[in-house]
């Protein structure tokens, strides 16, 4: 494929750089990253070993001892060079990330432009890393903050956002001093391969150290050791709640911070003042955009029992219509699963939830790979169930809808904040005193919290993250760019005493 040459992928590639230098291994190991569209292997890359890891930190370390002396606005120039690279290849990597992830083809378009928007966003960021001034009570004393870079930053990204997330988490911190250590899904390798490439050339043609931006590629061991690395101040990982219950005691074991962006179980409010129809659009696409498999994807519906009637039917004449088949082909709107294991996940969750009273109103089932590509294919499920059903309180990383009816607000809030999880949340009304309350303390205990728009489609200004069991980290945007600093509080005496704190006398 001509698009993939483009983009540097081989039929065999390593999975191991440090900057723009690739590195295989006398033992080789090869996983192949096989297209979950028709099953196909695109191609082979081999696995990092150990002393390549070792290898990789320790160039990490010493590019880090010259990259965080470049002043911060050349490092936005050079991610600024990568943002211009990325509108370059947008095309083609945003067909690899289709390939390889099942996504259809304008969502892996609109991934790669999120990582040009996050470029663009640093680039700014990178002239604003800004402290504060305090006023000092001891005279011709002057107190203040400031931040700097706190070295080599490990990052572990899901399949699901196969670049995104790594953008979200490079770009910034590039542009704070750090160098990054990015461990991808090993279901998604050949796109972590491609954006190497494409930091790592704008690296080179600049002249700046190899060592900034770097790829291992393996299984969950490789994160393991990265989260008990002491070498790697900070860990940013993606992924489900259970990786995160695994990676955060690791890191805090070691007193490292970390970045978590886990799992969620989305829900949107509507009311009885809600405008149904853009409500319905919202939902569909939160319900079944990437078939169902992003952290901020609507799980439940909660819906006033006065329009709840209303609103069903709507949804099932919208979910008749979803047109299901190759990512790649325009017009498609629901692409594969992931693998059959996610297409078993999902069946299992539909069998469980009827055993717990649920009904399925529509879809659910999987679809005949004599008509499909592969058996990757599901018909997105429609079902209705009550909010208490276990399985209801359990993130199924597939395209299941689950309609709950409420009767007052309270309830619905109750309701919406009652499951572990506590990432995208949304109510649709016209009502501003139910919009307030949503929004509220007392409302959304969601760390993203919208009104008339759906839980999916965040913009990068924003902060993005959870609470509860989604980790509390955030990244992207507004100041998120403090987590992948140190604070450093300076004080600094110009006059010719020296006076203590608080009054304190201390005459020698």
């Amino acid at each position: 494929m001509s698009f993939l040459s483009r983009l540097g992928i081989e039929s065999v590639n390593n999975g191991t750089w440090i900057g723009s230098k690739s590195y295989s291994w006398e033992h080789r190991e090869y996983l192949k990253s096989i297209s979950p569209i028709d099953d196909s292997v695109i191609a082979e890359v081999s696995w990092s070993s150990d002393d390549q890891y070792e290898e990789v930190v320790e160039e990490a370390q010493k590019a880090f001892i010259a990259w965080r002396k470049v002043p911060a606005p050349q490092r936005g120039e050079i991610v600024r060079q990568i943002g211009e690279s990325l509108r370059k290849h947008k095309e083609d990597l945003g067909r690899l990330v289709s390939l390889e992830n099942g996504k259809i083809l304008q969502e892996g378009m609109g991934e790669v432009q999120e990582m040009i928007d996050i470029c663009d966003f640093a680039v700014g960021q990178s002239r604003q890393l800004y402290g504060f001034t305090m006023q000092s009570e001891r005279e011709e004393h002057r107190l203040y903050d400031q931040y700097h870079p706190l070295g080599p930053v490990g990052i572990i990204s899901a399949f699901n956002f196969p670049v995104a997330v790594w953008s979200w988490n490079t770009m910034i911190a590039a542009v704070c001093g750090n160098v990054m250590i990015w461990k991808p899904s090993e279901k998604t390798p050949l796109t972590a391969i491609a954006c190497q490439k494409i930091a790592s050339d704008v690296m080179k043609k600049n002249d700046m150290p190899e060592g900034v931006f770097n790829l291992v590629i393996g299984d969950a061991s490789i994160g393991d050791r990265m989260a008990g690395d002491t070498r790697l101040p900070l860990i940013s990982a993606t992924g489900s709640t259970r990786m995160g219950k695994s990676v955060g005691p690791r890191v805090a074991s070691r007193l490292g911070k970390s970045i978590l962006e886990l799992g969620g179980n989305n829900a949107i409010i509507v009311t009885e003042h809600a405008d149904i129809e853009m409500a319905v659009r919202a939902t569909v696409f939160g319900a079944v955009g990437t078939a169902g498999q992003r952290c901020t994807s609507t799980r439940r519906l909660i819906v006033q029992s006065s329009v709840f009637e209303k609103v069903k039917k709507r949804l099932l004449e919208v979910y008749e219509k979803i047109t299901i088949g190759n990512p790649l082909e325009e017009g498609t709107l629901v692409g594969p699963l992931i693998d059959r294991q996610a297409v078993e996940n999902m069946q299992n969750a539909l069998s469980e939830l009827k055993k717990q009273g649920g009904e399925i109103l529509y879809g659910g089932e999987p679809l005949d790979s004599g008509e499909y590509p592969s058996a990757n294919y599901v018909r997105p499920a429609l079902c209705q169930a009550k909010n208490e059903y276990p399985i209801v309180q359990e993130e199924t990383f597939a395209p299941i809808l689950y309609l709950i009816p409420y009767e007052t607000l309270d309830d619905a809030i109750a309701m919406h904040n009652g499951v572990d999880q506590g990432l995208s949340s949304a109510i649709f009304t016209l009502n501003l005193r139910e919009a307030e309350r949503f929004l509220s303390a007392t409302g959304s205990d969601c760390g993203i919290a919208n009104v008339n728009i759906g839980t999916s489609g965040a913009e990068i200004g924003g902060a993005f993250g959870g609470e509860k069991e989604t980790g509390g980290g955030r990244e992207s945007g507004s100041d998120a760019w403090k987590s992948y600093m140190r604070r450093q509080t300076n004080t600094i005496n110009w006059s010719t005493e020296m006076p203590l704190a608080q009054g304190i006398r201390f005459d020698v």
